[in-house]
């Protein structure tokens, strides 16, 4: 399980819910339910980091729970 922020709500647009990773530029996954877009959501953030590594890119360390005013 990964220590990054991760954002779950309801897309009546896309009939599922989304799981958005905010400190992962363009990390995002979805799911029918809750658990399923978080489930994915784990999947995405290791294939995110994979490829990061793999483009030599930084990876951001985790900031735990985001605050935005």
């Amino acid at each position: 399980m990964s220590k990054y922020e991760i954002i779950i709500y309801w897309s009546e647009e896309d009939n599922s819910f989304i799981a958005e990773v905010p400190e992962l530029a363009g990390c995002m996954a979805d799911g029918a339910t809750y658990q399923e877009a978080l489930a994915n959501a784990e999947i995405i953030i290791e294939e995110w980091i994979e490829t990061a590594r793999d483009l030599d890119r930084q990876i951001p360390e985790p900031k735990g729970r985001l605050v935005f005013a």
